[in-house]
């Protein structure tokens, strides 16, 4: 329940009715028997009255009145009871509509590419107070359908049965209210686009605020940072009360308009009952039609109301649909078979600037081991993650048989991938190794030289990291990230500076092992550090825009700057690298 369909339409504001259809066929059943059944209301009101002028009359008894009054207990039990039923509908149809919402914005955040991230606070903006606003325009929606259009023409209906000309005179007025609110809509819409962008800018200052905390104490510039913030704060304040002033206070507005009509009823009701008018009334008829009237223009003003409110979820419905466009399911297919590893032709720039390396090729066999190496900024990373599908390239990408080029379900399939950041969730040790998978952990917690630690640990495999692993030292860290990418093998890894917070000794018994366990997979090793370079099967050098590959050795005699790099890194020499 509320999960998505391979292949849905979620950007289609008719998917979510319709996963929702048996729902609103109990909402449409209950909201039906409810509406029609207020329309009786004023009815038994009217009547009630006349019972008690024909008791005070001598007319009737008093047990008449009784049995009347027992009547309408019952109806307005029974609507109430089918009121109940209708808002408990609606308000689940609602929660399902969100939560698929989100759900699908998720998926969406899974799969986007790496230029196409939305700042932190305007995304929790999206994800979180646009859906809801959405699945809450819907809930009204639905809702005004039975509460305002079904009750209003049950009303109207009620009203022409009691005297036509009176009742088309009556009626101008709540439709003017309702005119007024669809002409009002392009200002409610403005005010309320402004007070999200202003949310969105408000979240992700507090975030940026929030993480780098430390940061700005250090450099004495808490103070700055915090008037910046409450600039921000009095602007979405000011934003958001306007949004609401023009949401809400035309409420009253819209009410009066609705009413206007009374006077006429109080004016020409009262010639009908004493016979001078358009029709013939008594006071249970006068009653009935001046309450009927009196709910149909309070139902009116809702529905003015409720332009507002549709013109609010739009809003945030244009913001969040570009993140509900349909994903391709992740099927679970089985891993590509081990092959060659082949790249050619792979180019990749930034917009508008020279590109970062150009026509580069890489070959690689099963059971070799590849480094890859360069100066700062020379474009390793982003080599590393056009081979799991993410960075957007030219060139060409194959195992073996199989075209990666442009298909990150076969990258999936074939590459498994550890970044510069752990990623590590609060969860155990356990449970960030195996997501979800079944299985033993030890071999790979030996492979990466942490199943000592963890034995040593109280609860073991079971103890909480904590969250993103605060509960680990960044060695720690480092090596239960790789232990799952070790656990979810791929036929290719690429490993992006997977020992930079382990000492050299460790680095070489992990390196010693991933050669041990390698069989006929592929390793691609990114890395500012050198020591393990002869111990690979070749290199691939980056400078320059230009990518060079071949043995350590060859490298070492045939490029220059190479050579200064592992001779410094030989004698002892730092080598720094910003990511």
């Amino acid at each position: 329940m509320g999960e998505i369909s391979p292949g849905a339409a979620t950007d289609r504001l008719g998917y979510y009715f319709q996963k929702e259809k048996w729902r609103l066929a109990v909402i449409t059943a209950t909201g039906l028997f409810y509406n029609l059944g207020l329309a009786a209301v004023p009815w038994f009101e009217g009547q009630m009255v006349q019972y008690l002028c024909d008791i005070l009359g001598g007319r009737r008894a008093a047990a008449e009145m009784v049995r009347m009054a027992a009547c309408y207990l019952l109806a307005v039990l029974a609507i109430q009871g089918a009121r109940y039923g209708k808002r408990l509908y609606v308000r689940r149809f609602a929660n399902q509509t969100g939560r698929r919402m989100k759900l699908a914005i998720y998926e969406n955040l899974l799969w986007q590419r790496g230029g196409e991230a939305a700042e932190a606070g305007d995304m929790m903006t999206r994800v979180l107070s646009d859906a809801d606003a959405c699945a809450e325009g819907m809930r009204k929606c639905t809702t005004e359908v039975f509460d305002t259009g079904v009750v209003m023409a049950a009303y109207l209906g009620l009203l022409l049965s009691y005297d036509v000309r009176l009742t088309l005179l009556v009626m101008l007025f709540p439709p003017a209210a309702c005119l007024l609110a669809e002409r009002l809509k392009t200002v409610v819409t403005r005010n309320v686009a402004r007070s999200r962008e202003s949310s969105a800018r408000l979240s992700g200052a507090v975030l940026e605020r929030i993480t780098n905390a430390l940061t700005y104490r250090i450099h004495g510039r808490e103070a700055g940072r915090d008037d910046e913030l409450e600039t921000l704060l009095d602007r979405h304040e000011r934003l958001a009360v306007r949004a609401n002033i023009w949401e809400n206070s035309m409420q009253p507005i819209y009410q009066v308009i609705s009413m206007v009509g009374a006077g006429m009823i109080l004016w020409q009701g009262g010639r009908n009952v004493l016979g001078g008018g358009w029709a013939v009334w008594d006071v249970a008829a006068f009653t009935a039609y001046f309450s009927c009237y009196r709910k149909l223009a309070v139902k009116a003003s809702k529905a003015a109301k409720l332009f507002n409110a549709v013109q609010k979820a739009k809003v945030s419905w244009k913001r969040i649909q570009p993140w509900l466009h349909p994903v391709a399911a992740e099927e679970c297919l089985p891993l590509l078979p081990a092959g060659v590893l082949s790249a050619e032709g792979l180019t990749f720039a930034y917009d508008g600037r020279d590109p970062v390396f150009s026509d580069a090729a890489l070959t690689a066999r099963p059971g070799e081991i590849v480094g890859i190496t360069g100066p700062v900024a020379c474009g390793k990373t982003t080599l590393g993650r056009i081979f799991t599908g993410e960075a957007v390239q030219q060139g060409r990408v194959r195992l073996g048989t199989a075209e990666l080029t442009g298909d990150p379900a076969a990258c999936a399939r074939a590459v498994g991938y550890l970044g510069h950041q752990p990623e590590l969730f609060s969860g155990t040790i356990e449970e960030n190794i195996c997501m979800g998978q079944p299985g033993d952990v030890w071999p790979v917690l030996r492979a990466v030289c942490l199943d000592g630690e963890v034995a040593g640990l109280p609860q073991g495999i079971h103890t909480t990291v904590g969250s993103g692993g605060v509960r680990l030292s960044g060695g720690q860290q480092a090596r239960l990230a790789l232990a799952r990418t070790l656990y979810h093998r791929r036929p290719v890894l690429v490993l992006d500076d997977p020992f930079s917070a382990v000492d050299p000794d460790t680095e070489a018994r992990i390196f010693e092992n991933l050669r041990r366990d390698l069989g006929d997979g592929i390793l691609l090793l990114i890395s500012h550090r050198l020591a393990l370079f002869p111990q690979t099967d070749r290199v691939v050098w980056m400078d320059g825009g230009r990518v060079t590959e071949g043995t350590h050795q060859a490298l070492a005699e045939g490029q220059p700057a190479y050579r200064q790099l592992w001779q410094a890194q030989q004698k002892g020499g730092v080598c720094h690298e910003t990511r």
